[in-house]
């Protein structure tokens, strides 16, 4: 057989069994969960109902390449209400089905089979799979985990070459949490485009505000991803977007503008939504933003009690990732936590991270239950 992923093994690890298993019994808790809707946060369907009204009374379909211009205004007021403040114009911005999709129309727009782009190591499994699609190398750049898991530069600098399209920079990061709060010197030293992902810019934690990485990078062109999903906790409406920023970006608009126009994915009733959803979901966002700030305290509480736990704590973002000091195989650990305690957590080989026993905890739990889990394993491990 050939195509796409002809060659890859579909067959489930032996987490996968042992979790269709546990979640089926009595008291199972799952600490790895990603959904908002299913950790009972659930955007007020009041204000979804009263944006979506205005649609049905005048109900017309003319697309528009980069997305309604309603739409794209309300995304550049939110660039222009962060701190430090952004000014991207609407004209600057795509609206796209979703982040992977705005993924998909980057890859496709800056970098031809046989090319490469740098990603972070560690990071969660998407790029390369997208990498697959377009048929791009996919290069790791490394991250310092005494350091806060910072950028190194070094590994950056190393990494690249005359093929290099463009750098991958997820702030804040998944799962680690940290925060690109200042200028990279080898960003602008390698002169590519970036492509931020900045979906769970949302969620500070350790630190009071999250900046845009163009605010920093002022004379690079900056592609800025982020959508409503984790934003507003709506994964189901499918709304993300690509807002520009910095220089040359007339070598990559028009060209961006025909490929969104090819799939023209994003919805457009969602998309007349979203001004209203900006002005009347700030409330339900704030409401998340504390409810995963206290999940994280409560787990770094449970945490601090025991000496084969090592975290760092994290800038942003809604996960953690600590290191587990133990001479047991990362999967081992995670199947006899899921058998012994009815408890799943992810291994940190899903996300590409090789050095040490590190598992993967989602503070998106609701704070009662995320403890209740905890308590359960942290005295195990």
């Amino acid at each position: 057989m050939a195509g796409f992923f002809s060659g890859h093994d579909f067959a489930p690890n032996r987490i996968e069994p042992a979790f269709r298993e546990a979640e089926n019994k009595k008291g199972f808790i799952n600490l790895a969960g990603s959904n908002p809707t299913c950790e009972g946060l659930i955007f007020p369907p009041g204000i979804l109902k009263k944006a979506a009204e205005p649609y049905w009374g005048k109900r017309l379909y003319s697309p528009d390449p980069k997305g309604s211009f309603p739409a794209r205004s309300a995304i550049s007021g939110y660039y222009k209400r962060r701190t430090p403040s952004l000014q991207i114009l609407p004209d600057d911005i795509f609206v796209t089905a979703s982040t992977s999709e705005s993924y998909s129309l980057l890859f496709a727009l800056l970098a031809d089979p046989g090319d490469n782009f740098l990603a972070p190591k560690v990071s969660y499994p998407l790029f390369e799979h997208l990498a697959a699609v377009h048929h791009i190398e996919l290069r790791t750049y490394g991250m310092d985990e005494a350091d806060g898991w910072s950028i190194r530069e070094s590994s950056l600098l190393s990494e690249s070459d005359e093929r290099t399209r463009a750098v991958i920079i997820v702030s804040p990061h998944n799962p680690t949490g940290m925060i690109v709060q200042k200028a990279i010197p080898a960003l602008d030293r390698l002169g590519l485009p970036v492509i931020c992902d900045e979906v769970f810019a949302g969620f500070p934690y350790e630190v009071s505000h999250i900046p845009p990485l163009g605010a920093l990078h002022g004379k690079l062109p900056v592609f800025h991803l982020n959508g409503i999903s984790k934003m507003f906790g709506l994964p189901d409406l499918k709304l993300g977007w690509i807002a520009l920023s910095g220089t040359g970006l007339e070598n990559y608009e028009k060209r961006l503008e025909l490929l969104n126009d090819t799939y023209l994915g994003a919805n457009y009733l969602v998309q007349s939504m979203l001004p209203a959803i900006f002005e009347e979901g700030a409330g339900f966002a704030e409401h998340m933003r504390k409810r995963v700030c206290a999940s994280i305290d409560c787990a770094l509480e449970l945490f601090a009690g025991n000496s084969r736990i090592k975290i760092c704590r994290p800038d942003g973002g809604y996960y953690l990732f600590p290191k587990i000091d133990t001479m047991e195989d990362e999967e081992e650990l995670v199947l006899r936590l899921l058998k012994d305690r009815g408890v799943l957590v992810h291994p940190g080989y899903y996300y590409d991270c090789d050095e040490g026993i590190h598992i993967m905890i989602s503070c998106l739990t609701e704070t009662g239950k995320l403890s209740e889990g905890l308590k359960r394993i942290v005295p195990v491990i």
